[in-house]
């Protein structure tokens, strides 16, 4: 990903806004400096929001004719679900969705359930030479002597086998739990068609989407294109273990940090929040939710005590994107004109949340003090809507959602948390005075 990426602007609804405020020093005759703070996204993102592997709980791994397993998972609009198992009774062919997967929400936005069966497909992993289908078939068979691209079989294959629809062989069901929580079915009914068969254990993904655009695509495979990342091993031998770690490598955090608000102030406590208190009205919600820091720094202007007010976007992009694809992630500086005493505050909205940010904690930092203080922000919830798995919930301003409201005290969001385990704070954002 490239990190001129306009598209971010309106994924959050945020402003090119820099807004700054200079007061008189109310009495501070110390002596002024000018350092400058720079505010950095070093998050080493990952393209996959969720991922996880699936197989029979019963005494075998293997989901035979008329048996079923189930996995849940969490997802917004636009995002998808992906799978892959092995058409057991085959030398290397795979039941896995059309790229980038099931979609899960119609295009109004309503949650889809029921059968999505259709849109499952066999595919052929171009790696083994097809046998006729069924129980005798050798494992692993005979090689390719070239191995081959990757392609769907629709009724026949290479060899001239023939096969029943792949939505025939498979039932695959959604379901709606709720809060963007969907659980998926998977169902063997080969056994009253011509190609009975087992499914092997599997792998499942759902992608992070960025700017309207799904970070990974095409997560398990790419018709069309040489099989890779483990997914032979189901295809040949139904294990799932190198393509369920290949995954797990690629899951993880990825969050955008909207444009940086910094506040200068001396005399009073933190002026943006308090941790144990309910949001104040005053334009840190709007901050949490979206990203907009306007409506906080128009109020912070107004504050006794406060100096100096900025809202920091990043340069083409507006929000400071993490590191993807060996581009660095987003930065900002701004110089200040500090005096003793003075002290120092920011928040930025963690951008794939329903109302979470970050923050200097207590009462913020010392003004005057040079270094790495990064070690002083960590991450807060809101308190003012109701929480989904970070970067896969409707309602969350990524999605273009509207939250669902509730009416909490601000707190620290734990880690773990009820969703996922963040990395440490100072891996997300690094704030330096120089």
């Amino acid at each position: 990903m490239k990190n001129k990426q306009p598209a971010w602007a309106s994924f959050l609804g945020l402003s090119l806004i820099i807004s700054a405020c200079n007061k008189d020093d109310e009495g501070n005759m110390g002596m002024t400096s000018s350092p400058t703070i720079t505010v950095e996204n070093i998050l080493d993102s990952r393209p996959l929001v969720e991922s996880g592997t699936f197989k029979n709980t019963g005494s075998s791994p293997v989901i035979m004719p008329g048996e079923s397993i189930s996995f849940q998972f969490s997802a917004g609009k636009g995002q998808a679900v992906s799978f892959a198992t092995m058409y057991g009774w085959s030398n290397d062919l795979f039941f896995a969705p059309a790229n980038p997967g099931i979609k899960v929400y119609k295009d109004d936005g309503t949650p889809i359930e029921g059968d999505v069966s259709a849109q499952v497909k066999l595919w052929d992993n171009g790696t083994r030479i097809n046998q006729a289908p069924g129980a005798s078939v050798m494992h692993p068979g005979t090689a390719e002597d070239t191995p081959k691209n990757i392609t769907e079989v629709n009724g026949t294959d290479a060899q001239g086998n023939t096969y029943a629809a792949a939505s025939a062989l498979m039932k695959a069901s959604l379901h709606y739990n709720g809060n963007s929580i969907f659980t998926l079915t998977i169902t063997n009914t080969s056994g009253g068609t011509s190609n009975p068969t087992p499914f092997s254990p599997g792998v499942w993904t759902v992608s992070y989407l960025a700017g309207g655009n799904l970070l990974s695509p095409n997560p398990l495979y790419e018709a069309g294109k040489p099989s890779a990342n483990g997914l032979t091993n189901i295809a040949e031998m139904g294990d799932n273990s190198v393509l369920g770690n290949y995954i797990s490598g690629q899951t993880g955090i990825f969050t955008p940090l909207s444009p940086i608000l910094v506040v200068v102030y001396n005399g009073i406590d933190n002026p943006i929040y308090k941790t144990g208190e309910n949001d104040r009205g005053q334009g840190l919600k709007k901050l949490a939710q979206t990203g907009d820091a306007s409506d906080l720094a128009a109020y912070l202007k107004t504050v006794k005590g406060v100096k100096n007010v900025y809202v920091l976007p990043a340069p083409n992009t507006t929000v400071l994107l993490p590191k993807t694809g060996g581009q660095t992630g987003g930065k900002v500086s701004q110089q200040l004109s500090v005096a003793n005493g003075d002290r120092i505050a920011i928040a930025t909205m963690y951008g794939l949340s329903n109302d979470w940010f970050f923050a200097s904690t207590g009462n913020g930092t010392d003004a005057t003090q040079t270094g790495d203080i990064s070690g002083s922000i960590a991450l807060f919830d809101d308190g003012t809507a109701v929480n989904q798995f970070p970067g896969a919930g409707f309602t969350q301003a990524n999605f273009g959602g509207t939250p669902l409201p509730e009416n909490k005290n601000i707190t620290a969001v734990p880690n773990p948390n009820d969703f996922t385990t963040l990395p440490a704070i100072p891996n997300i954002i690094k704030v330096t005075l120089q």
